[in-house]
Parts: C-alpha cells; sequence; structure tokens
C-alpha cells in the first residue's frame, strides 16, 4: 500500500478555533506571552492535542472581511489573532475536561492575560475535508504544513437543509470549480459546533453558533489577499445562493512569525 493510502492512526477528531483581540497598546506583550506560554500550556502539553497554530489578521487582511451583521465578531476590525488546535478523533469529551481543568489551574496561577478580548473561541467536530491533490498534505498534517494563506468560512444551514447536502454542494460544486483557480484552496476542512463546557473560564464568551453553523478552514499555498474580489470575496453570493445555507463570516489570515513581534504594529 503506497504510504499516501495509508490510514494512519493520527486524525483530527475536533478543533478548537480561538480568536482573540488584544486591548490597545498591549499587542506585542499579549503575542509574548501568548507564544512562550500559553501557546503550549493552555493547549499543547495536554493528552489527545496533536498539532497547533497561529494566524494574524492585519489591517490589510481586515480590510477584505465580510462585513455584513454576524456573530462572528461584532466589528471587522475585532479578532487580529486566531489559534486553531487539533485534537484526536474520539477523544472531544476527556480532552474538554482536562483543557478545562487546565486553564481555570492557570487562572489560578495568575498566569493568564486579562488585556485580551475573547472574540470566538468554540470547539468543532471535524466532519469532512477535501484535498486539492489526493497525495498532498492531509488535513491531520495541516497545521504543520506552514501554509501561508487560512481563509475561514462560516455558514448556517438552511431550515428544511442538512449538514450532508451542504458537504455535497461543496464537495461536488462549489470546491471543484474554486480549486481549479489561483486563488483557490489547497485543502479544506469543515466542522460543526460542540458546545464548551457550562465551567469553561468566564472570560470565554458563549458563542452564539448552534447546531446548524458549519465553520470550514481553507488552507492555501498563497497569500489570502490574493484574487479574493474574484475568488473568496464572492463565496457569500455562491453559498447563499445554493439554497441550502445561509453565508455568515469570511475572513482572511496569514501565519505569524513565532518568535517575533511582526505584525503587531499592523493590527489596527
Amino acid at each position: 500500500m503506497a504510504a499516501a493510502e495509508k490510514d494512519y492512526p493520527i486524525k483530527v477528531g475536533t478543533f478548537l478555533f480561538t480568536m482573540v483581540e488584544p486591548h490597545p497598546g498591549h499587542e506585542v506583550s499579549y503575542n509574548r506571552w501568548y507564544e512562550h506560554d500559553h501557546f503550549y500550556s493552555g493547549c499543547l502539553v495536554g493528552p489527545n492535542v496533536f498539532a497547533g497554530d497561529r494566524f494574524v489578521a492585519t489591517r490589510r487582511l481586515k480590510d477584505l472581511r465580510s462585513t455584513t451583521p454576524n456573530d462572528m465578531t461584532s466589528d471587522p476590525l475585532r479578532g487580529s489573532y486566531l489559534a486553531v488546535y487539533w485534537w484526536l478523533v474520539g477523544t472531544d469529551e476527556e480532552t474538554n475536561r482536562w483543557n478545562v481543568d487546565n486553564v481555570n489551574w492557570l487562572h489560578s496561577q495568575g498566569r493568564m492575560y486579562a488585556e485580551r478580548d475573547h472574540v470566538h473561541t468554540l470547539l468543532y467536530d471535524m466532519q469532512w475535508n477535501v484535498q486539492k491533490d489526493p497525495t498532498g498534505c492531509t488535513i491531520d498534517l495541516a497545521l504543520d504544513h506552514g501554509y501561508p494563506g487560512l481563509v475561514v468560512v462560516a455558514g448556517d444551514v438552511n431550515e428544511g437543509h442538512t449538514h450532508a447536502e451542504v458537504e455535497a454542494w461543496f464537495r461536488q460544486t462549489y470546491l471543484p470549480e474554486a480549486m481549479a483557480q489561483p486563488w483557490g484552496p489547497e485543502l479544506v476542512g469543515s466542522g460543526t459546533v460542540i458546545p464548551l463546557a457550562d465551567d469553561a473560564p468566564a472570560d470565554v464568551v458563549r458563542a452564539a453558533a448552534g447546531p446548524r453553523r458549519f465553520l470550514q478552514l481553507h488552507f492555501l499555498d498563497h497569500d489570502a489577499a490574493e484574487g479574493w474580489e474574484e475568488g473568496y470575496g464572492r463565496i457569500a453570493e455562491a453559498i447563499d445562493a445554493s439554497g441550502l445555507a445561509t453565508h455568515v463570516w469570511t475572513a482572511p489570515w496569514q501565519q505569524t512569525n513565532f518568535g517575533t513581534d511582526d505584525f503587531t504594529d499592523q493590527l489596527r
């Protein structure tokens, strides 16, 4: 059996999506705290968490975000940093319990950072993924691959329709065409909401997203702004026109540069 066809046991089942806004004037200190402590102590030291990555939205990328009212962020300029973590399939309850207890312990030890706001922090169950190249990078390796661009796409399944119908539309109609375009993704993963635990830290805003929500991560081998007008700038129109779902939010991101203060002066 070829390596690309082997059914390896390390698979993403749940992903933690946490979008945060540092308070003005605290961009550098927040970035350093997150990189040097929380990126690791908050998640990666835990059981069943096997990958993580950080992304940033500079002002040039925020200006491309969808601006219709939505529950992902109350202001297109809020939500400058995004961290995503992969949890092993079948471990969401165990890992969620550890994660909540661990972060509450970090609070008790004074190792959190007060001068920042959670904009959208939620768990998602990875439902499906599509690769442009069947022998290319899999979703399980995506956070370690270093994709230079990421686009987050959120929507809600319309009444009378199902997540399965929306998945089929993306797989059969939207993504084949999009992946053939220069602006298109190399890899897409799509998840549905897992509610936060009742005793999750109080500073984590309870997201309004419900069971009809899908949230997708579109990994790009180029800067997310490239071809935006003809590409992701029109995905809302395509989703709404399908009749299956209603577009909620689309936003481009780029990789942070670990160990530097890069981009901290480009957020506003």
